[in-house]
């Protein structure tokens, strides 16, 4: 894998022009609206992050942007995305992958606002530092709020998108743990786009006929 300003730029382009149709599709039900502009907002990610390899790293704006969309707003976005869109008989369990993101957002978010985040051009990847001094359960946390919701979701969609999740969580360790999340973001977004046909699947809430439940005079 090689990942690059031009390569971030394409795939963003393009990941957002097609969450931009996943949110247009999602516009009859409201729903699904969280869960269709997880496309366009990862896609608008890849952009941001081409920025910073533009910008050789380093702590700008374009750096704490980024950090922003993928530390606090990510495992706080998906399970309140996923609650929303899954079946009621799915919302009950759905409530733990919850709590774990917003206890996980809570802490990255505080880190972030207390100290500097940096970005190291690493050959063909970036490095993200924030100085966490206990990342295990914060990781731990991270994947269970992501990747959990989307597999304990009970919709077949979501649930293939959490597996292409998992899936590139794997390699991201294997290419290198110091890259990790930026690479498994790109992965993500790129396999975003399993959701453009989940979106399409889904069917508008059933209209009751014109003039159902009003009352006679």
């Amino acid at each position: 894998m090689c990942w690059s300003a031009t390569a971030d730029l394409v795939v963003g382009t393009a990941v957002s022009a097609v969450g931009v149709v996943c949110v247009a599709q999602a516009a009859r039900r409201p729903r699904d609206l969280p869960m269709a502009a997880l496309v366009l907002l990862l896609g608008i990610h890849q952009i941001i992050e081409s920025v910073v390899w533009r910008g050789d790293g380093g702590t700008g704006a374009a750096t704490t942007a980024w950090a922003v969309i993928a530390l606090p707003l990510l495992p706080l976005w998906l399970p309140v995305a996923v609650l929303c869109a899954a079946p009621q008989t799915a919302r009950r369990r759905l409530l733990f992958p919850l709590a774990a993101g917003i206890a996980t957002s809570a802490v990255l978010a505080y880190y972030l606002a207390t100290h500097t985040v940096t970005a190291d051009i690493r050959g063909h990847t970036v490095g993200y530092g924030l100085g966490l001094p206990h990342p295990a359960p914060v990781v731990v946390g991270y994947l269970i709020a992501t990747i959990g919701s989307l597999l304990l979701s009970g919709d077949r969609g979501l649930i293939l998108y959490g597996i292409l999740a998992a899936v590139g969580a794997a390699v991201s360790v294997a290419l290198g743990r110091q890259e990790y999340l930026s690479t498994w973001c790109a992965l993500a977004a790129l396999s975003s786009v399993v959701l453009l046909r989940w979106v399409r699947t889904r069917r508008p809430p059933a209209r009751r006929p014109s003039g159902q439940g009003l009352q006679e005079a």
